[in-house]
């Protein structure tokens, strides 16, 4: 048996950082052995739970150096601002680093565009973005890897393959639908029961900080993506339309099917995809269909893991050598 890797999870009090540590506790090669929040000063059980009996450890209340002391890599799922401090500090003690937020996704112009001004440009000079199926060899050799957002990773895994079949100069429409854990832990006015509760309802239309990341990763111009998100009132999952206007012969699920031959982690349909089907798994599941010169592909995935802690642990995967399938969640939650 080979030794185990020790790891760090910071931020561990949101969705995000419980997947994570879900998946650590039951993994063949990490051990989740620095558990950390803003406060710390209490026990896993106390910060959740539903592990109480599972995994004991303490809490701490994060610092760079205590981390460095113990473990190899750390994940980050800290909120966008906060992380930059964090991930300058653990990587100036040397440890590798999986950042959950969005302040190393972006070239610094188009971050400080639609966030706030970077303080650590060096490193993110050197980031790499965690989508696998686009960056699987960098992310094998980076230090720091920015995960993908959870809207960015179903609408990009869904509009790639056709982007040298778009009509040149033509949108990239994006309808996208979350379940309510997207909007994080912090209840809001918004994501309160009453408010969600037999209702949907869009937010920030045509003016999402997402819709830039999916503008890079697509390489076209950020006002050609026109990006809505929509909550719904279901805990987790996550369903990107995407309509482009395409030109030239091809079969749209033929297409699909050669661009991700390859990949463990994509499943193409031939019906609509739907959200239950990945609940709880790391798989994008994608379907597509053409009428005339106006393509439609549909891209589910789970928002709290394929779109973020399960990504992550794939990512992690990669930077330490292991098998890219090691502790990653393949069946969903049905019924």
């Amino acid at each position: 048996m080979s030794a185990m890797i020790d790891v760090a999870v910071i931020g561990a009090g949101g969705y995000t950082g419980v997947e994570l540590i879900k998946m650590l506790i039951g993994h063949p090669n990490f051990r989740p052995a620095y558990v950390a929040t803003s406060e710390g000063g209490i026990t896993l059980k106390d910060l959740h739970p539903s592990l109480k009996d599972v995994y004991e450890c303490d809490v701490h209340k994060a610092d760079a150096k205590a981390v460095a002391m113990q473990c190899e890599l750390a994940f980050l799922a800290l909120p966008h601002k906060t992380a930059m401090g964090f991930v300058k500090a653990l990587r100036e003690e040397g440890v590798k680093v999986i950042d959950l937020s969005a302040d190393y996704r972006l070239k610094r112009e188009t971050y400080e565009a639609h966030y706030v001004p970077h303080t650590d440009p060096d490193n993110l000079a050197h980031a790499v973005y965690g989508l696998p199926e686009l960056f699987r060899r960098e992310i094998a050799g980076a230090d720091l890897v920015a995960n993908p957002g959870c809207y960015p990773t179903a609408t990009i895994l869904g509009a790639l393959p056709f982007m040298r079949y778009r009509a040149k100069g033509s949108a990239v429409i994006v309808d996208a639908k979350s379940g309510v854990s997207g909007a994080g832990k912090k209840c809001s006015e918004k994501t309160h029961f009453v408010t969600i509760n037999d209702n949907a309802f869009a937010y920030n239309p045509l003016g999402h900080r997402h819709a830039p990341e999916i503008a890079e990763k697509l390489e076209v111009e950020e006002a050609s993506v026109h990006f809505v998100p929509h909550l719904l009132p279901v805990t987790r999952g996550m369903l990107s339309s995407i309509y482009l206007q395409v030109e030239g012969d091809f079969d749209p699920l033929s297409v699909l099917e050669t661009f991700y031959a390859d990949e463990p982690y994509v499943r193409v349909r031939h019906e609509p995809v739907t959200m239950k089907q990945v609940a709880g798994t790391n798989f994008c599941d994608l379907y597509a269909k053409r009428r005339g010169d106006m393509l439609f592909v549909s891209s589910a995935i789970d928002n709290l893991l394929r779109g973020a802690s399960s990504q992550a642990v794939v990512n992690a995967n990669l930077m330490m050598g292991l098998p890219e399938h090691a502790g990653i969640p393949t069946i969903a939650y049905v019924p």
